[in-house]
């Protein structure tokens, strides 16, 4: 991995990888959004990430070790991102900084669900969680057993939408 450093600094060499606007947001989507693909990732951040910068980050996430690239069997044009192990040990990570984010920043109902989940289900989620990502992108741990973590957060993010038009009495904007 190969980081310029200012200094030796765990929090500072942490951020000189995390510091950017993009980089957590495309392991949150690979991570919680099961998204592997370019045109996935590209499509479908609500955050509207330009392609050229997706491109550049996906590259950045490689060279540090977080992500592998693998050509996809199913299409000669496509490759799939996969999860290396120092990108899965993030969810404890990802779970403290959105059950932060839920307490002091303007959060919605329906994108701070996962986070409260996450935050409820503790430690014991997110090690389910992570060896879930083990086996879904290193082919290593015990394949999954009953509902997965993702499968429960996607569960209450579909319930959140549901309260809240029923709330507001329709759909909620895209």
């Amino acid at each position: 991995m190969n980081i310029d450093r200012r200094s030796g600094c765990p929090i500072n060499l942490s951020l000189e990888v995390f510091g950017d606007r993009w980089s957590l947001i495309i392991l949150r989507d690979i991570i919680f959004g099961g998204r592997r693909h370019f045109r996935e990732l590209l499509n479908g951040s609500m955050e509207g990430i330009a392609s050229n910068i997706l491109a550049d980050r996906l590259k950045r996430l490689m060279e540090l070790g977080m992500l592998t690239k693998t050509g996809d069997p199913s299409h000669k044009q496509k490759a799939i991102y996969s999860l290396t192990e120092m990108a899965i040990t993030l969810v404890p990570i990802l779970a403290h900084l959105g059950a932060w984010g839920r307490v002091w920043l303007p959060v919605s109902d329906e994108l701070s669900i996962r986070a409260e989940l996450l935050e409820k289900g503790g430690p014991p989620m997110w090690e389910q969680f992570m060896n879930e990502l083990r086996y879904e992108h290193l082919g290593t741990s015990p394949a999954p057993t009953g509902a997965t973590v993702r499968a429960i957060l996607q569960a209450g993010y579909e319930a959140a939408v549901a309260r809240n038009v029923e709330r507001v009495g329709c759909d909620p904007a895209p």
